[in-house]
């Protein structure tokens, strides 16, 4: 293998066919986070924030606040370290292999988990023209057709994939702007009142709506995770993630001002397709609603795509360091990880069924959504901790207005992160409902422990960590 061959992974190993899997420019790059951010997780978010009322504007605004934080972490150490696999490079760098393991596992969780969750929420969707009356087994069926299709599209290859994602994004960001925009003119402002109809306390409220948000922002890391993949990426992945992130951002805020204004938070409660609901007040009838319920489809099908990858893509990394089993570095003829992808959705089409077994598609949505948040804060909160622990070693020599900017996002990023974990149970539901996603998110953590056992005299040494640039 000549040079050319190959790019480095982050720990010093080259990784085979680097170079030629380099396709991702900026555009692509960009689009890859506005695609993997924007899934249907923003689409259904109103049902799932209806339970305490529009006092979840404010937890979104606080949420954003803590996205594009975390976006300017990673866009700062993926400058420092741009290698595979995002947030498990940089804590295993900075922790070893332990804690580098758990990131990577914690990720990797968030990942599979988080595409059964937008399958679930895309399925939603069509159910506008499909399975009207939410048949169960008629709506596994269906979110299994949307975890194993994009799968698909992956395992063709990743020019395809970028394609795929480009043209997705496109038409989704339409979409949200078209709520961000026209839908501001038809809000009533009696739809705000009464604010908090949680029966909870104000802070209790606006915290388990960020728990509930943060997965809509799940994404902001995408391309610093697929580093691989990115031309320039010195360049591109700090540029592509706070682009990405900024123009996901307003377009989020503006079109949930809008729903929650042109909708009560009663009736939100009960819907399933909150958005093609808030365009058929618009324009009366169902024609209008349809079509939005398309877009949110072709979304939910852009996102999936992205997030399959995503899948991928950190085992990938992991198991070329020797803390994944080596099966999740074989590329395919297409330069694909065959393995990641398919494990990975044979993950989420489990814990799709597991989930649909006792409940119904909104209660299935937002549990997994809350898991994920916890386990996608874990890796989150070990990348804001390795910022924190580099740039106080790098004061000795470098100081001023950036060293301080750094660690004001690095401790923003760390407290959000908490508080994404410390409010994730699911206040809209009793009994073992409650605690549903801590315990689902932690039976899958320890899952990881015989697989660390086993990998442990395989396990190559972390690397130095990377001068400051």
């Amino acid at each position: 293998m000549t040079a050319a061959d190959a790019s480095d992974d982050g720990s010093g190993s080259p990784r085979p066919g680097g170079s030629a899997q380099r396709s991702f420019g900026l555009t692509v790059a960009t689009a890859l986070i506005i695609g993997t951010i924007i899934g249907v997780g923003v689409f259904n978010l109103p049902t799932s924030l209806a339970t305490y009322g529009p006092i979840s504007l404010v937890s979104m605004g606080l949420t954003t606040v803590g996205a594009l934080a975390l976006a300017l972490l990673f866009a700062a150490l993926s400058r420092r370290m741009p290698a595979d696999g995002g947030p498990y490079a940089y804590a295993r760098t900075a922790y070893g292999n332990t804690l580098g393991f758990f990131s990577a596992w914690s990720y990797w969780i968030t990942a599979w988990a988080g595409n059964a969750a937008i399958a679930v929420g895309w399925v939603l969707y069509v159910e506008v023209f499909l399975n009207k009356g939410h048949n169960r087994f008629v709506s596994v069926l269906l979110v299994l057709v949307g975890l194993w299709l994009p799968a698909l599209v992956n395992l063709v290859g990743v020019r395809q994939m970028g394609l795929v994602q480009v043209v997705t994004t496109v038409l989704k960001f339409a979409a949200l702007a078209f709520m961000a925009t026209v839908g501001l003119f038809f809000v009533d402002g009696a739809n705000y009142s009464p604010a908090n109809i949680s029966g909870e306390s104000t802070v209790a409220a606006i915290g388990g709506g960020m728990a509930i948000g943060l997965f809509s922002y799940l994404g902001v890391e995408t391309v610093a995770v697929a580093a691989g993949k990115v031309r320039d990426p010195d360049r591109n992945i700090p540029r592509s993630t706070v682009i990405g992130t900024l123009a996901t951002a307003v377009v989020y805020m503006l079109s949930l001002v809008a729903v929650f204004g042109i909708l009560p938070a009663e009736r939100l409660k009960d819907s399933t397709a909150p958005f093609s609901d808030a365009a058929n007040a618009i324009f009366g009838g169902t024609w209008a609603g349809n079509v939005m319920a398309v877009a949110v489809i072709i979304s939910g099908l852009g996102a999936l795509n992205g997030w399959t990858m995503i899948c991928a893509e950190m085992p990938l990394a992991a198991a070329h360091d020797g803390l994944l089993p080596a099966r999740f570095k074989q590329l395919s003829g297409k330069g694909v990880p065959a393995f990641g992808v398919v494990v990975s959705t044979v993950l989420a089409s489990v814990a799709v069924i597991v989930n649909y077994s006792g409940s119904g598609g909104t209660s299935v949505f937002t549990t997994l959504v809350l898991m994920t948040g916890i386990t996608a804060a874990i890796p989150y909160a070990l990348s804001a901790g390795a910022q924190l622990k580099w740039r106080l070693a790098d004061r000795r020599h470098l100081q001023g207005a950036r060293f301080v900017r750094d660690m004001v996002i690095a401790v923003l990023s760390l407290v959000f992160s908490v508080l994404f974990i410390w409010y994730s149970r699911d206040t809209s539901r009793t009994s073992w409902g409650y605690w549903a996603p801590f315990l689902l998110a932690a039976a899958a953590l320890l899952c990881g422990l015989p697989v660390y056992r086993a990998q442990r005299r395989h396990m190559t040494p972390p690397a130095e960590v990377p001068p400051w640039r």
